[in-house]
């Protein structure tokens, strides 16, 4: 199956307490067009960039077979700049720069090779823009699935409202989820959040996991404990890249291939945050993988007898 992909394209500039880099490649979709590329799926990418963006990341992309055509090019303009400086304990960080630049007036343009995408996954964008693209599509994606954060509740909530009514994933953090439906308890939260119009939500809860919710089933996983930690940038769209293009590999979307998913999606993260930025995961292989997936399965699988 297509998947496609809408989000940012960016530059990152990154202080860690092991270190900082300079302006490095970022952006959501980056990470999930990497990602998909080394489960052997094809994507393509929806996004803008500024003159400034060097033709060797757009070359990257291309070895990988993900399709550029959608990501337009403003010769004049800058692309998407932030920088960030993460405390001692790499859960919280302080953001030190945001340079919006050309994706202020973004109008995603969905290229006629992408239209038949069975898979649309949503980066964090304003939910008017991912709202625009469902409306640019000529048919419905099969499966929809949705980034999202607190700040477009604070900021645009009726509008997001509207987004996650036609979505059928929904992918934020547990204090996103609190937010959005105002319970405190995770399960009580995703109940509500169902009730808003997605089949399956996940709520992610950093170095401890994540959850998966379908109607009264639950499903639950660690994180991959990780002897070094150097940078947790790019984790979640990682995270979510495996998850899309796991599914995207199976081609069907029930509660059992969605849990195999999260599994994909948690060990696809885990890479990420070895390195900074994108340059942990631009090495990764399908062998890595294959190992990657053998931990976790030593690590959550147990015999236990109840008498």
């Amino acid at each position: 199956m297509k998947l496609l992909v809408v989000g940012s394209v960016a530059f990152d500039a990154i202080e860690t307490p092991f270190g900082k880099t300079d302006k490095i490649l970022g952006g959501a979709a980056t990470y999930i067009g990497i990602t998909s590329s080394i489960l052997g799926v094809k994507s393509g990418i929806v996004s803008v960039v500024g003159g400034d963006f060097p033709q060797e990341y757009l070359d990257m992309f291309t070895k990988r077979e993900v399709n550029v055509e959608g990501i337009e090019i403003v010769k004049e303009g800058k692309t998407f700049f932030w920088a960030g400086k993460y405390h001692n304990d790499l859960n919280t960080r302080d953001t030190l720069a945001t340079e919006v630049n050309v994706l202020e007036n973004f109008d995603p343009k969905i290229p006629d090779s992408m239209q038949d995408a069975e898979i649309l996954l949503l980066g964090n964008l304003h939910p008017g823009v991912q709202l625009s693209v469902l409306e640019k599509m000529n048919n419905r994606p099969k499966l929809v699935i949705l980034d999202t954060m607190n700040f477009w509740m604070d900021t645009a909530l009726e509008t997001l409202m509207q987004m996650i009514a036609k979505t059928d994933v929904i992918s934020i953090n547990d204090e996103e989820a609190r937010q959005l439906s105002g319970e405190y308890s995770l399960v009580k939260a995703a109940k509500k959040i169902h009730e808003m119009g997605p089949k399956f939500v996940i709520i992610k809860k950093g170095e401890h996991g994540a959850l998966l919710f379908h109607d009264h089933k639950v499903f639950a996983i660690p994180a991959l404990p990780l002897e070094e930690v150097f940078d947790p940038t790019g984790a979640g769209d990682t995270f979510a890249g495996g998850f899309a293009a796991y599914l995207a590999k199976k081609g069907t979307f029930d509660f059992e291939t969605m849990k195999s998913a999260l599994i994909v999606g948690s060990a696809m993260a885990s890479f990420t945050v070895e390195k900074f930025g994108t340059e942990r995961i631009q090495e990764v292989n399908e062998s890595d993988v294959f190992g990657r997936l053998k931990q976790f399965k030593e690590l959550t699988t147990f015999n236990v007898e109840v008498q």
